[in-house]
């Protein structure tokens, strides 16, 4: 699989591409945003006009193009020039240079002053604007002020001509040149010349190794400070990556060391000049000095200084008597409630920040309904949110509320990043309802308290002993851990909930006791099913999700049924699976694109692996592909009802995901859920990535593998450590 992900990728690299200059006729579509344009073109060698599509900062009529890229056959506009780079430079040819002035792009220069001027200085026309501009007043019209006016539109021109022409000559894409340019203006080639790296902190969508790529071909030594400076904040951002907030000093200069191949005295002289800048900085979790990434540091102190001081406020609605609004709810839902259930109602009813945490079936659902119910009928103002899609639309059709995703309730900012709800536009609500917790990282519930307004309450919902966030931090379980916050630990099952073997299987799993993999006495939940070695796996995986299991419970196997894998790498991993289940579930017929390793069709499951502001989509959601569109470059895929068009070199952001990891996963409701479980898995064996997989499946789970794999991961409560700080924060452990 990593062979044929490597080729696809290299041919993508080496695709040959064609060279097409010529005189651009006319602009029929330019996004000053993006840089994206569509431009006709009289090219060299052609009769008729060809059409161009790529990306350029500015362009006008006029302009003489260069463009590196290939022909494609679009079924709407037929055939047009696709290109990767494209470089614009001032007409030479008299009609060239009249179109180009008369564009609208020189401010104070329409088509009539065009002609004039190209009258008047013919050729010398654009030395005279430049060097020459006095003589400007030789045409009949123009005076001071519309003299100062073109030769300020023409400087300003002149700049972003060379910056375009100075990002190119660096190996850098037209679409990225336009982003460096939008975000950096005149400075840009500055900027780039003096420290490259900071493109990877300034400009989302650019890494430390794009970076390093420019500052090599800018000549910059693997030795330099400013290389292995920017490489301490790369090295922690990789930590990030497996979940921690910082690192232990002895763990960062060794990995540091490693990503840079550089010495390390390098490594500690690097450290300490970005802890004098607070670009990191340095504290202590336990006894462990560590290094944190600035933002991250303040991101935990920040969530812990929000929730104490929400916790200590004043509640927003007036007393409401639990003794009255038990029985009143009892009445009106019909249902009689334990008394651990009635004991977290009345905290909640009471406290202004509160934490509820337990398993499936231990009644958390009824527990918030029975709270919003109440609180709804003293016309408290309410907000539900979740971290993913699937986990709101659970949360909405289990309460009756409508729940949004976190990132929609705060109003994700595409142009500037981040969120439009904050500190000072705060959400509007007098009750916030925060469910499955568990997977919230601490930038993003750094944001959501940011955006708590004062007065409010806030009531935390989820599992402590599910899997930590994928993101940085383990924010759920420091905020109980730190004993600061009130937390009522739900763990009793109810009688209802106790007849799935689903339910009980999970709560033997967190109890440390192998599950009951006896085959049952008819149709239950939860299944085991031999396999000895990852092809039998494999096999009997793809024979479940495409016939037994269908044909059984009468679900469709591409979008009821998900194959959930501790890991990606090996022959029962979720790389390996994915192709498998998609042969077998949708093969590929003449709509197909292969791009990064992975073949994509039109009724593809797919996942979205980073988070897209732009688009709307985010890391775990999943969706279907309606159509590819090889010719017109791009892709459709529908997330929830709604329509997202990637282009094909976007696609790096999705995967098939007829079979995830359990990590992606959280979050997630499936009606049926199948989990291989081999010793091969070892690496990734836990008991929270298995309890994780099995509460994932609302109808049916079905584990295939060996009894000893289930063993160890029962047995395997140790995890991962992750380097945090925020439950010392929150108990006043912080300095």
């Amino acid at each position: 699989m990593q062979e044929r992900s490597f080729v696809a990728i290299q041919a993508t690299q080496t695709t040959v591409h064609e060279v097409l200059a010529g005189l651009v006729e006319r602009v029929t579509f330019h996004n000053a945003d993006s840089g994206f344009c569509v431009l006709r073109v009289k090219a060299r060698g052609h009769r008729d006009l060809v059409t161009v599509v790529g990306h350029a900062a500015t362009i006008s009529p006029g302009e003489w193009i260069t463009a590196s890229g290939e022909w494609t056959n679009d079924r709407s506009h037929g055939q047009q020039f696709r290109a990767r780079f494209l470089r614009a430079s001032e007409p030479t040819s008299i009609e060239g240079m009249e179109k180009y002035l008369g564009s609208g792009m020189i401010r104070g220069i329409g088509p009539v002053y065009a002609k004039k001027l190209v009258r008047a200085f013919g050729e010398k026309v654009f030395d005279v604007i430049e060097s020459s501009s006095e003589r400007l007043h030789e045409v009949a019209g123009i005076g001071p002020v519309r003299a100062k006016r073109i030769t300020s539109a023409w400087a300003d021109q002149k700049v972003v001509r060379e910056i375009m022409v100075f990002l190119h000559s660096h190996g850098v894409g037209t679409a990225r040149a336009v982003r460096i340019f939008k975000t950096y203006g005149s400075d840009a080639v500055q900027v780039m010349s003096e420290n490259p790296y900071r493109l990877a902190r300034d400009i989302r969508g650019i890494g430390f190794k794009t970076a390093d790529a420019i500052a090599m071909k800018l000549g910059i030594e693997k030795t330099a400070m400013i290389r292995v400076r920017a490489g301490i904040s790369y090295a922690l951002t990789q930590a990030m990556d497996q979940g921690h907030c910082g690192l232990p000093t002895g763990e960062l200069t060794p990995l540091a060391v490693d990503l840079l191949e550089v010495p390390a005295p390098l490594v500690l002289s690097a450290l300490t000049l970005e802890l004098s800048e607070g670009t990191v900085v340095a504290d202590q979790v336990g006894n462990a000095p560590c290094i944190f990434l600035a933002g991250l540091y303040r991101a935990e102190q920040g969530i812990a200084e929000r929730l104490l001081c929400l916790r200590d406020g004043a509640l927003p609605w007036r007393y409401i008597d639990p003794d009255k609004a038990i029985p009143w709810i009892e009445q009106k839902t019909g249902l009689t409630l334990a008394q651990s259930q009635t004991a977290a109602i009345r905290q909640a009813l009471l406290l202004k920040v509160l934490v509820i945490t337990g398993g499936p079936g231990v009644g958390k659902t009824t527990i918030v309904n029975a709270i919003l119910r109440i609180l709804a009928a003293k016309g408290v103002n309410l907000l539900l949110c979740a971290p993913t899609g699937r986990a709101a639309k659970r949360m909405t059709e289990a309460t009756g509320f409508e729940a949004k995703t976190i990132h929609r309730l705060l109003e994700t900012d595409p142009r500037a990043g981040g969120f439009k709800r904050n500190a000072d536009n705060p959400l509007r609500c007098d009750l916030l309802v925060v469910d499955e917790t568990s997977m919230v990282d601490v930038p993003l519930m750094h944001a959501l308290m940011k955006a708590v307004p004062d007065h409010a309450a806030l009531l935390i919902v989820g599992d402590i002993d599910q899997l930590p966030s994928v993101g940085p931090g383990q924010v759920l379980a420091d905020i109980i851990g730190s004993g600061s916050i009130p937390v009522v630990r739900l763990d009793e099952v109810f009688r209802q909930a106790a007849q799935s073997r689903i339910i009980t299987n999970a709560h033997r799993i967190n109890r440390g006791v192998i599950p009951d993999l006896s085959r049952p006495d008819g149709d239950t939940d939860f299944y085991f099913v031999q396999a000895d070695d990852p092809e039998t796996a494999s096999a009997r995986i793809v024979e479940l999700v495409k016939t037994r299991i269908p044909q059984r419970f009468s679900l469709d196997p591409i979008r009821d049924i998900q194959v959930l894998c501790p890991m990606n790498r090996g022959g029962a991993g979720a790389r390996s699976l994915n192709i498998a289940l998609q042969a077998a579930l949708n093969p590929a017929g003449e709509r197909k694109v292969e791009r990064f390793g992975w073949t994509f069709a039109p009724g593809d499951k797919v996942m979205q692996i980073e988070n897209d502001y732009d688009k709307d989509v985010y890391n775990g959601d999943i969706g279907y592909i309606d159509d590819v569109a090889a010719e017109e470059s791009e892709l459709t895929a529908s997330f929830d009802g709604r329509t997202v068009t990637y282009g094909l070199g976007e696609l790096d952001t999705l995967v098939p995901a007829y079979a995830a990891t359990i990590h992606k996963s959280q979050g997630s409701e499936y009606p049926a859920v199948v989990i291989p479980v081999m010793t091969q898995h070892y690496a990734m064996l836990q008991r929270n990535l298995l309890y994780t997989g099995v509460t994932r499946g609302k109808r049916l789970v079905v584990l295939v593998g060996q009894k000893k794999a289930v063993a160890i991961a029962v047995r395997n409560v140790s995890g991962r450590r992750r380097w945090s700080k925020l439950s010392e924060w929150l108990s006043g452990a912080g300095p």
